[in-house]
């Protein structure tokens, strides 16, 4: 078993708990920055992109495969609630989506769904979650229930990535770790991300994660190469952002 300080982070910890209202209360003013950042920056994909690209997506997927366009998973949010996370459909229609991940070279991919995975365009509508308050654009990556309480039987305090709501993208996707976590070690070290993220968040955290998101997506749709784990720049620059 795992917990946050055998990872080398500081502990919001005390008697064993997480002291949510003092970090609350420590970045308050960034939270109400980067929610309205999240409003303005989401309305604005929404109109700008989403608008056409929706419609666009709607008849390859159909064309593809039958069933509906969007595919909506419970999963975790912040403060452990659930929400109904939208993603296009990447897969057949299926009853276990809902309670088992893709994993990798999973039959269940359409071929459209393998290329809108890969690039994860297939995230695309989670815009509308961050319009809704359910999401950020930039935080650690929403689990199902289900996983959440599998990964908490590795790490103690797995729990702590609820603090705050979940993203699109964060700090462990652009260091490559994307998809399906299959073992303990994928799991530890996405863990190690989040936890350094939420601890350092700050807007130039933000923009460097998102800058870099931009360019890893249009690294895989114009040269089609995969993203490398461990490419990125070392994280302890990222930790030292906020110091």
């Amino acid at each position: 078993m795992i917990t946050i300080n055998q990872v080398e982070l500081k502990s919001f910890i005390e008697e064993g708990e997480i002291t949510f209202r003092s970090y609350i209360d420590k970045k308050t003013f960034f939270f109400f920055l980067k929610r309205a950042s999240d409003i303005i920056f989401s309305v604005t994909i929404i109109i700008l992109l989403l608008s056409w690209i929706i419609p666009l997506m709607a008849i390859v997927i159909k064309l593809n495969s039958r069933g509906p366009v969007f595919f909506i998973q419970r999963r975790v949010g912040r403060g452990l609630r659930s929400f109904g996370c939208i993603k296009f459909r990447t897969m057949v229609l299926n009853y276990d989506a809902d309670r088992c991940s893709a994993c990798n070279d999973d039959q269940r991919v359409t071929s459209v769904g393998k290329f809108l995975r890969k690039t994860s365009l297939d995230e695309l509508p989670q815009f509308i979650n961050v319009l809704l308050g359910d999401m950020s654009i930039i935080g650690p990556r929403p689990h199902m229930f289900a996983d959440c309480n599998r990964f908490s039987t590795y790490i103690q305090d797995y729990k702590f990535r609820s603090l705050v709501r979940p993203g699109i993208t964060g700090l462990a996707q652009v260091k490559g770790f994307r998809g399906p976590a299959e073992d303990s070690y994928n799991i530890v070290t996405r863990f190690y991300y989040d936890s350094i993220y939420i601890q350092k968040m700050n807007f130039q955290l933000d923009i460097n994660i998102l800058i870099n998101t931009i360019s890893q997506v249009f690294t895989l749709i114009l040269f089609k190469s995969n993203i490398e784990r461990g490419k990125a720049k070392d994280i302890n620059a990222d930790s030292k952002i906020a110091a």
